[in-house]
């Protein structure tokens, strides 16, 4: 029907108990008639309401449907029409399930491969078992560049962050003013529920993702148009604030190995120490930085190599030589140790939650999951 005229459409609901299907519908569930007929005695009603349109129509054959209905003022639940159709009643604001974590050391290489995704872009899994499915995190590459099929979304997520490690982006985000270009080494946090579009990129775009949980929901919004203009700098999403963290001139500090610097991106304080993104890089000469094998006491931390190479070493002595593009997911109590980085190496340390001082002091505990 491409090119077609569409005037409506409708989902065809057969019941047989009419009457009192189309009553609950009006006087319990908010709906209201578009269309009934015959007059005399009605077989056939059209309804609509919270973005829907139903035919219900009376057959001795009836055809149940299951309507989710979307709502913060109405507890969760499961109830039915008297026809048998399901109306089941789920939270807006708090969609996602966050599974209970299977850590597992997991390392990954850049010819590992890459799968097409949305909007022509190729993802590279860096967890492939998405530890149980509480993390996902992903190394996604534009190859052609230019605009963005993208429309204004948001996702219903616990944690979620983008890294620029090639390349750069233009991007509008709900109240922080005109769209931005991120370079590579910038990242941004992106609350949960901020609205948000990409608009363009270069050829050869790479950016380092990772969300929590790993299946979450991504949602239109085709009332909101972008840029939106500037909001309250402190507003809070779900507790946390977007942060747009600029690489050039940032300001480099202690990291929690010795022989290593890192930059802060902010993203500790703006999410109240639920997770930590830093950029971290050696300080001594080649071959020298080494760490003594400890654990970080997490609840998840990702190593993706920027730049350069380093050796990860497990605490069973077992060594990973780690280039350009590979990453090292690692679980809270195992040990480990980082040698033998090359002078340029650079590291993307994401850490839930956010660690201060040493390998195995986290400054928060983890969450509770539910």
């Amino acid at each position: 029907m491409t090119g077609s005229t569409i005037a409506a459409a409708q989902v065809v609901v057969r019941t047989s108990r009419f009457d009192d299907d189309l009553a609950a519908l009006l006087d319990i569930y908010g709906f209201r008639i578009d269309t009934i007929f015959p007059a005399d005695a009605p077989t056939t009603a059209v309804v609509s309401g919270h973005g829907v349109r139903l035919r219900l129509e009376s057959s001795t054959e009836p055809h149940p449907i299951t309507l989710r209905v979307l709502t913060d003022d109405v507890p969760a639940g499961r109830h039915h029409l008297p026809g048998g159709s399901a109306i089941e009643v789920r939270p807006f604001t708090t969609g996602y399930e966050l599974p209970e974590p299977v850590p597992s050391l997991t390392i990954t290489h850049p010819d590992d491969g890459a799968a097409a995704g949305r909007a022509g872009m190729l993802y590279r899994d860096l967890i492939p078992d998405r530890w149980g499915g509480s993390f996902i995190a992903s190394h996604i590459t534009i190859p052609d560049g230019g605009p963005v099929p993208d429309y204004v979304r948001f996702h219903k997520v616990r944690f979620q962050m983008i890294f620029v490690k090639a390349g750069w982006v233009r991007v509008v985000y709900e109240d922080q003013g005109d769209p931005f270009v991120m370079h590579a080494g910038d990242c941004v946090l992106q609350p949960p529920q901020i609205r948000h579009r990409v608009l363009e990129s270069s050829p050869g775009l790479e950016v380092i993702e990772v969300g929590c949980p790993a299946v979450h929901e991504t949602i239109a919004d085709w009332a909101l148009p972008l840029p939106n203009g500037h909001g309250d700098p402190l507003k809070a999403w779900e507790g946390s604030r977007f942060v747009r963290h600029v690489a050039e001139g940032a300001a480099y500090g202690p990291w929690r190995a010795a022989g290593w610097e890192c930059r802060d991106t902010g993203i500790g304080a703006a999410t109240a120490g639920l997770a930590d993104v830093r950029v971290a890089r050696p300080t001594v000469a080649l071959g020298d930085a080494v760490t003594a094998a400890a654990a970080l006491g997490t609840e998840f931390a990702l190593l993706v190599v920027l730049r350069g190479a380093v050796t990860f070493t497990d605490g069973n002595g077992v060594s990973t030589r780690l280039v350009d593009g590979a990453s090292v997911a690692i679980p809270g109590d195992v040990a480990h140790r980082l040698v033998d980085a090359t002078v340029d190496c650079e590291l993307l340390d994401v850490t839930l939650p956010a660690t201060a001082g040493g390998l195995d002091t986290p400054a928060a505990p983890a969450l509770d999951h539910r």
